[in-house]
């Protein structure tokens, strides 16, 4: 994880880790010891890998994803409040289909994340439109990384929502997106509502079997 990321991170978590400057100076090294104590870590200031896994919420499971890996890095960046970062991230990759806070984006989050990770992986024509994503690569079971695809307001539309499979409970699929409650983050999505389960053509055959999760938060019913 790149300096400069680990100082963001920080940021957001509310640890001051002073300028933003891609240096590991004393001020950085006193807010990666601050969230290490809070987080029961050994506090030393060191970016461990023990410090980055609970820095970023990436878990050894998601590591073989790098696109999963990708949406895990952005999780808690708000369309107005970190609007900067956040369109900077949708533009790493060339294309954006313009500011978040304006434009609907859960397309074009997966669509970054997928074109960072793997540049030589064929993309839906027009990836900003959710039900594109129908199209992309092959067909799979919902599992750990996986693109699903939902129907929003009814299924026979033409309104979307599209992001990453992060687990499920008996009545809903825990979905790593963009443009969930305005932010980069986990919803729970109704499994009624999904229409694909897509993996890219591009990357090992996925790890078969659902990962279970608690219910915890309420249903999302209209993602934005």
């Amino acid at each position: 994880m790149k300096t400069i990321e680990i100082q963001r991170a920080l940021r957001r978590h509310g640890f001051d880790p002073g300028p933003i400057d891609c240096a590991i100076g004393p001020l950085t090294r006193h807010a990666i010891a601050a969230f290490e104590a809070e987080h029961g870590l050994k506090a030393d200031g060191a970016p461990d890998a023990a410090f980055v896994e609970m820095l970023t919420g990436e878990t050894a499971d998601a590591r073989w994803l790098p696109w999963f890996a990708e949406a895990e890095r952005r999780k808690g960046l708000h369309e107005k409040r970190d609007n900067l970062e956040l369109s900077a991230f949708l533009r790493s990759d060339g294309p954006t289909v313009g500011d978040p806070a304006r434009i609907p984006w859960c397309g074009d989050f997966v669509e970054t994340c997928m074109a960072l990770a793997l540049p030589s992986e064929p993309l839906p024509t027009n990836p900003y439109l959710a039900r594109n994503w129908l199209t992309f690569g092959v067909a799979c079971t919902p599992t750990l990384g996986a693109v699903l695809v939902f129907w929003r307001g009814s299924r026979a539309g033409i309104s979307g929502h599209v992001g990453f499979y992060a687990g499920e409970d008996a009545a809903a699929f825990h979905v790593l997106g963009g443009n969930q409650a305005n932010a980069v983050g986990v919803a729970r999505i109704a499994k009624v509502r999904l229409l694909g389960a897509r993996w890219p053509k591009t990357a090992p055959p996925p790890k078969a079997g659902a990962t279970t999760r608690d219910a915890g938060a309420a249903l999302s019913t209209n993602e934005e």
